[in-house]
């Protein structure tokens, strides 16, 4: 068995990409809009580029385009590296992490990237029966 092919369809890799994309920035749209009057989407870039790198990372540690869909390991080893990866840059770089918002940030980005993947494989059984 070879390691480096990839088990997935090309369409399936590019739309569990999108949808990791758009997660982390409906995550850090969101945080924005509840915590900043102003800049919204100014700052938006500012505050999703930790969790965007870190999701590339974990993209790769995962190897996700092999089985982008699947929850398990995929989205929770995706989920993992995003969240401490992204929380460690955030901290690095001063953008804080105050209060609970490391908390919040790994419940909402767990609930976005493990989320979607496993209504996927649960509504995919279904459709297979």
């Amino acid at each position: 068995m070879s390691t480096t092919r990839a088990t997935a369809s090309p369409r399936a890799v590019v739309v569990a990409a999108v949808v990791d994309v758009v997660a982390v920035l409906v995550f850090a749209l969101a945080g924005r809009r509840t915590h900043h009057d102003d800049g919204v989407f100014a700052g938006l870039l500012g505050t999703a580029w930790p969790f965007g790198v870190a999701l590339i990372l974990g993209w790769a540690i995962a190897r996700a385009w092999r089985s982008p869909l699947r929850p398990w390991p995929t989205g929770v080893i995706v989920w993992a590296v995003t969240v401490a990866v992204g929380l460690g840059l955030r901290a690095l770089t001063g953008g804080g992490l105050s209060g609970a918002f490391p908390l919040v940030a790994a419940v909402v980005l767990a609930v976005f990237l493990i989320g979607w993947r496993a209504l996927v494989a649960l509504f995919g059984r279904r459709a297979a029966r």
